[in-house]
């Protein structure tokens, strides 16, 4: 919108002509004076003659894809004038200062850092040219510097920055501006700073994008079980490892990881599996979060808890999963949606084998589920890390899938925990409830029967854990 008086007085007489009501506003000058948020609800041609109306008054534009800031430093001595020079360089060329920020620091020289508004690629070139020939200049990457300096067209450079990073199209680039958006304004609303949490989402976009094709080395162990089975762990550098079970003929798939790296994950199952393609595939998902069901969808039958099922059904109809009932987690969630390219599974696939029954206990025994020689008895959580959670455990063959209610914080490859420790900042917490997550946690390692046990959460490798008489 135009940076004038009266600009949301305009719009909302735009609306309220036309019957459509405003459900969410809003706006910050301080990062971007030209971006007006506006949710509004009404019929489908009542919004698009709202969006007619707007572009009339000269709102609902976009800006030029040539357009961002660049963030400069200059190195200049420090004695009167030396800044000056550099001014009337800036106003040679016309360029906008959109930050400034310089202090001493008791050396012979100054590090001016300046925001320029620029639309002209060749432009900058030749004014760092002739900047080099009075002083030491350096471009800093946007993106990467602890703090937002551009006070005009922060959401569109941000977003176009993430985007970029991981490849999205026009139509999810547009969600994610809102997503990012309604992230500021939960942030804002509750005192919160900002840069810290943007800075983690666009470093998770960079280490999604980093790990793609031949840079995909996630750590891949095999783990003999019982007289038939074997069970291998797949440990991707970003999201949930993939465990596959194998006994006497059967194979099923424990979670399935980020839909971003199906290509690479499905040549890591046909390495694996090598009649892949021709056996029926069936997943069983712990719990329904995006970095564990993200390739649900590829997979013929999928095994879910009566919530988890749910959840994912909901989300094929566009009303979003159990994560986003969380009004503070909602956006961080469709930003690692779209981030990760997340496709929703379709329900005809999905098979909730155990009736939905009262939790009486942290976990609740719901049934059982046989894969070969293995027994498994199944568990389903309180929802400390999530509703809908189940532990699975095989006290014949002491083996234990335990999901993120029980992972292996100090098995993971280096990769995986450096992704891992920005989960927390997105969301303040990976458990919905913590405390509640403690007393599950404590209560798997209480039902384990006497003997040397594999534990196979769904971050990190297997863990090996004894339980003696007494």
């Amino acid at each position: 919108m135009p940076d004038d008086i009266g600009a949301f007085l305009k719009a909302s007489r735009c609306f309220s002509a036309l019957g459509v009501n405003i459900t969410r506003v809003s706006y910050n000058k301080a990062i971007d004076t030209h971006t007006l948020f506006i949710d509004a609800e009404g019929g489908e041609e009542q919004l698009k003659q709202a969006d007619e109306e707007l572009k009339k008054i000269g709102y609902i534009q976009s800006v030029k894809e040539s357009t961002a800031v660049v963030l400069i430093e200059f190195q200049l001595k420090d004695e009167p004038g030396s800044v000056t020079e550099i001014l009337s360089l800036i106003n040679d060329y016309k360029f906008n200062i959109s930050y400034i920020s310089s202090q001493e620091n008791g050396t012979d020289y100054q590090y001016f850092k300046m925001g320029l508004y620029v639309d002209d690629e060749e432009k900058i070139a030749r004014f760092l040219k002739d900047v080099e020939k009075k002083c030491k200049v350096r471009v800093i990457d946007y993106n990467s510097s602890e703090k937002f300096y551009d006070n005009t067209i922060f959401y569109d450079t941000y977003v176009q920055g993430l985007a970029e990073t991981v490849g999205l199209n026009e139509t999810d680039q547009e969600k994610l501006l809102v997503q990012v958006n309604l992230a500021m304004q939960t942030l804002d609303e509750t005192g919160l700073s900002p840069y810290r949490t943007f800075d983690s989402i666009a470093k998770c976009a960079e280490m999604l994008s980093q790990y793609k094709g031949d840079r995909f080395n996630p750590r891949i162990t095999t783990h003999k079980v019982g007289k038939e089975s074997e069970i291998i762990v797949v440990e991707p550098p970003c999201g949930s490892n993939t465990i596959i079970i194998k006994s006497r003929g059967e194979v099923l798939f424990v979670d399935s990881g980020y839909a971003c790296f199906r290509e690479e994950m499905l040549k890591v199952f046909r390495s694996i599996v090598p009649d892949f393609d021709a056996i029926k595939k069936r997943l069983l998902l712990t719990h329904a979060d995006v970095d564990h069901c993200g390739l649900a969808y590829t997979f013929d039958e999928v095994i879910a808890s009566a919530k988890s099922a749910r959840s994912l059904s909901r989300e094929w109809l566009g009303e979003g999963g159990i994560r986003e009932e969380n009004a503070y987690h909602k956006p961080y969630v469709n930003i690692c949606k779209l981030l990760t390219l997340y496709t929703p599974t379709p329900p005809d696939k999905l098979k909730v084998l155990w009736a939905e029954v009262e939790l009486i206990a942290p976990l609740t025994q719901i049934g059982f589920l046989d894969v070969g020689e293995l027994h498994f008895e199944v568990y389903e959580g309180a929802g400390g890390h999530l509703p809908g959670e189940i532990v699975l455990l095989d006290y014949e063959n002491h083996v234990a899938f335990t999901g993120d209610v029980y992972i292996n914080l100090h098995g993971q490859i280096k990769p995986q925990a450096e992704y891992n420790q920005y989960a927390p900042i997105l969301m303040t917490t990976v458990d919905t409830d913590p405390n509640k997550c403690k007393i599950e946690r404590e209560g798997i390692l209480q039902r384990l029967g006497v003997g040397e046990w594999k534990i196979f959460g769904s971050h990190g490798c297997a863990k090996e854990y004894g339980v003696k008489i007494d």
